[in-house]
């Protein structure tokens, strides 16, 4: 298993470092930095922004591989490089992480846990109510967009706090100035709600999908008929199996949930990866896009990592494979 995990590591490197480079060399080439000072009252000389322009290895005029180059001589001694304001986007990009990752990784978890098992029992119950109003709400929350059911949930939590008298619900921001943890608390309900909510829904019908197909399964049947109880047969056979493909949905989805995360930081006001990356796009802040995606391809390696360990534990025929 440990090989197993060690070939992997260094295949998933090389595709991180052809996405962070792909991605740097698109952005250098379709951003325009240039175009910041085009809507100052006084334009600056040519001279004067070029030379800020090459001092942030943001000139348009230098060749693209040089500044491929230069940036990535910079990523591989820890620097990634300076942004528009000229502050280095590593000690930015730290602060901003944590903004991001305490929102998705509760919601994230939560919802793929709540999701397996909502789809798990809508399987087993097949066609009754319950799964018949899990499948109904399922696809209501995956028909409304996550700003959409952003701002419902800042509608029922602002009747709430009128119903009750009391600011049970904050949203704006990610706590009160000068508040402590029962202020993060309140402003991180609701953000969190509505990724757990979209994470549920998708979670929900694929696992249960999965789960109809194991079902029929004759190791089940064979389970069953030698007398082992169909609670046990479930949650030992079915639920097990029909597990590995989710994980791997799992591994390379949370990826793509820092993009999705983007509207439901700017609808709560959190200061975190997404609105960085939507507000370095319109200044044409390469250096900023560029680690965006390196620490977004990192984050898909990790989860593909901890994916093909999760895999092994569910299925042994991985570890004596590996």
């Amino acid at each position: 298993m440990t090989r197993f995990l060690l070939r992997r590591l260094v295949n998933y490197t090389v595709l991180v470092t052809l996405a962070a480079s792909l991605a740097y060399l698109l952005a250098a080439a379709s951003l325009d930095p240039r175009a910041n000072f085009d809507d100052r009252a006084q334009r600056p000389p040519e001279r004067v922004i070029d030379a800020q322009l090459t001092e942030l290895n943001l000139n348009d005029k230098t060749p693209l591989l040089e500044r491929y180059t230069t940036w990535a001589s910079g990523v591989l001694h820890g620097d990634l490089g300076r942004t528009w304001e000229g502050d280095a986007v590593g000690a930015e990009m730290g602060r901003r992480i944590w903004v991001s990752l305490r929102l998705l990784l509760i919601g994230t978890v939560l919802g793929c846990v709540l999701g397996v098992l909502i789809g798990a029992y809508g399987a087993v119950r097949q066609y009754r109510l319950g799964d018949r109003l899990s499948t109904l709400g399922s696809f209501v929350i995956l028909a409304v967009p996550v700003f959409v059911l952003a701002v419902l949930l800042q509608i029922g939590g602002q009747w709430i706090n009128d119903a009750t008298g009391i600011r049970i619900f904050e949203w704006m921001g990610e706590a009160e100035p000068g508040g402590g943890l029962g202020s993060r608390l309140q402003h991180l309900v609701l953000p969190t709600l509505t990724i757990v909510l979209a994470q549920v829904a998708v979670y929900s019908r694929y696992q249960r999908s999965m789960m109809l197909d194991v079902l029929s399964a004759d190791f089940v049947r064979t389970a069953l008929a030698k007398g082992l109880r169909r609670r046990t047969a479930l949650r030992r056979h079915a639920l097990r199996t029909a597990l590995i493909p989710v994980t791997t949905y799992f591994a390379y989805n949370f990826g793509l949930l820092l993009l999705g995360a983007t509207f439901t930081e700017k609808i709560f006001g959190w200061h975190g990866m997404g609105e960085w990356l939507i507000d370095s796009i319109s200044r044409g802040d390469v250096n900023v896009v560029a680690a965006f995606d390196c620490f977004a391809a990192g984050l898909v390696l990790l989860a593909g990592l901890l994916s093909d360990v999760a895999q092994g534990v569910l299925d042994p025929r991985i570890r004596v494979a590996a």
